[in-house]
């Protein structure tokens, strides 16, 4: 089992910076990948970016290409997604995943409980 828990959620303003966290736990997951997803009111749960934890590879959204970073902290267990230049299309709630098959689609087998970012036009 691994176990996920990610902060950092919060109310922002358009043009704005934030900064998730995702603690991961148990079981060793060293190869497998961690991603973040997003899911506003209404829509499916949508692919932000996704991390390689053994090679460090990355693979990010369209809509989020240029301005969300993905990285990893091997020695902390933990991933971060830093966005930048916010606007309120990026409200939504979201998630950290793992599981050992690099893809887009949520197909991760383990989910955190999901933080809220909302963004203020």
């Amino acid at each position: 089992q691994v176990q996920l828990a990610e902060s950092g959620g919060r109310l922002v303003q358009a043009g704005g910076s934030l900064k998730l966290s995702c603690v991961i736990s148990g079981r060793a997951f060293s190869t497998y990948t961690m991603a973040w997803f997003r899911q506003a009111p209404g829509k499916e749960r949508e692919f932000v970016a996704r991390i390689i934890w053994s090679s460090g590879g990355i693979y990010y959204g369209d809509s989020v290409e240029g301005r969300f970073t993905i990285s990893r902290d091997n020695a902390k267990n933990m991933v971060f997604l830093q966005m930048n230049n916010l606007n309120p299309d990026d409200t939504a709630v979201y998630y950290c995943a793992a599981g050992p098959i690099a893809t887009i689609l949520p197909l991760y087998d383990y989910w955190g409980q999901g933080t809220q970012v909302t963004v203020s036009s």
